[in-house]
């Protein structure tokens, strides 16, 4: 297949995209405190724009004080968690096949990333288990821009940072393939015109970016 020459641009969400969702290690959290499932879902769904969380990913609160205010909302929530239990669960491991995805994407068209981000160790790729593995090092050096909430000062889904996006790779909306594992983050992007895919597991996305752009990425694990 050849690549489609209306797409210009592939951007990529960071953690739950090219590594495992921070969801999953967030459930085996709540199964050892015995809080109700997708209990810090809940609360990273409350008040999204002004929440512990945004706050956090904007860079306009430390860890101490998210540390406090998340254990407030989830307590108001039903069941107390502390935002210092919640931040060592955020990274995970990295997923190859996205990698080489983001390579062959490469190849043919810009590529970017957005990810909301907080200033801790225990951002995606940020902890020492990561750095071991490689996962910044690998991933980042590839994109051709990047945009880090706690840098920016602003967040996903705010439709501002995907126009950021576009500036930044000087391509337009309705050229663009995005990916990420929210859909309250894909939306914003289809809003603005561009092709959004929701990452659910790796083999239905590359076979949904294989469609939308044109390209055919690996069946099974590189060696």
């Amino acid at each position: 297949m050849a690549p489609k020459s209306n797409v210009s641009a592939v951007i990529w969400d960071f953690g739950g995209v090219f590594t495992t969702s921070p969801f999953e290690a967030f459930n085996r959290l709540e199964a050892e405190l015995g809080a109700p499932k997708d209990h810090i879902r809940r609360v990273n769904a409350a008040n999204i724009h002004d929440n512990a969380w945004a706050l956090f990913e904007r860079n306009e609160i430390d860890a101490a004080r998210f540390d406090q205010l998340f254990l407030a909302e989830s307590t108001a929530l039903g069941f107390p968690i502390r935002g210092a239990d919640v931040l060592p669960r955020l990274s995970g491991e990295l997923r190859p096949r996205m990698v080489a995805a983001l390579r062959a994407c490469k190849a043919h068209f810009k590529v970017g990333c957005i990810t909301n981000n907080v200033v801790s160790t225990h951002s995606p790729g940020q902890d020492e288990g990561q750095r071991a593995a490689g996962a910044m090092g690998q991933v980042m050096p590839l994109f051709d821009a990047i945009i880090e909430s706690s840098k920016a000062g602003v967040r996903k889904p705010d439709p501002r940072i995907y126009q950021m996006m576009c500036e930044l790779l000087a391509v337009k909306p309705q050229a663009c393939v995005y990916l990420d594992d929210l859909g309250i983050n894909c939306k914003p992007a289809a809003g603005l015109g561009m092709t959004a895919i929701k990452v659910v597991d790796v083999d239905q996305t590359l076979a949904e970016l294989s469609a939308a752009t044109g390209l055919m990425f690996d069946a099974e694990e590189p060696a």
